[in-house]
């Protein structure tokens, strides 16, 4: 067994894998810094943003989760944006743990009045990303093939204007030969 690096490119089989999912984020994002109305936007300052959940619409169980992670952490080290952590907080879980939080710093009498964060002080998200990974098999009795085509798109909450939209569309093929392997 060999270790590569994770960017390296993993051609063994024709489901998803890591090589598309740094494709995609590369392109993703590449795409959105780039984009003048989304320049424009963030040259002023830094937008607040959160991330929908990406839905899975092929018939592989793929992490969509992972794609939107390293597309929204690249999106977050440029600079340009900033991210309402909505995944944490729908969670039933997590609400009571900020909650408990916030009970802590304001009634316990331990945290000082200054620096306690007040409830009700959350930053609401001015845009909202979201997008779904689709895919087309067929097969033949020589070649499988196999298309994937992911969509994000970003919207602005307010308005409910798509003010950013693109795609990255990868297609593997693999002869029979080489189906069991």
């Amino acid at each position: 067994m060999a270790y590569q690096g994770a960017t390296d490119v993993e051609t063994t089989t024709i489901d998803f894998g890591s090589t598309d999912l740094q494709q995609i984020a590369t392109k993703m994002v590449d795409s959105l810094l780039t984009f003048p109305p989304i320049v424009q936007v963030t040259d002023e300052r830094r937008a607040v943003m959160f991330v929908d959940k990406i839905k899975n619409k092929t018939t592989e169980h793929i992490d969509t989760e992972s794609i939107i992670d390293t597309i929204s952490n690249r999106i977050l080290r440029s600079g340009k944006f900033r991210f309402v952590d909505m995944n944490k907080v729908n969670k039933v879980n997590k609400v009571k743990e900020v909650s408990d939080q916030l009970k802590f710093q304001n009634k316990s009498g331990m945290v000082n009045r200054n620096t306690a964060s007040q409830v009700g002080r959350q930053i609401g998200a001015e845009y909202m990303m979201y997008g779904s990974l689709s895919s087309l098999v067929k097969q033949t009795k020589d070649v499988k093939d196999v298309y994937y085509k992911f969509m994000l798109k970003v919207m602005h909450l307010e308005s409910g204007l798509i003010e950013w939209s693109d795609e990255k569309e990868i297609r593997k093929t693999r002869e029979k030969s080489l189906f069991g392997r």
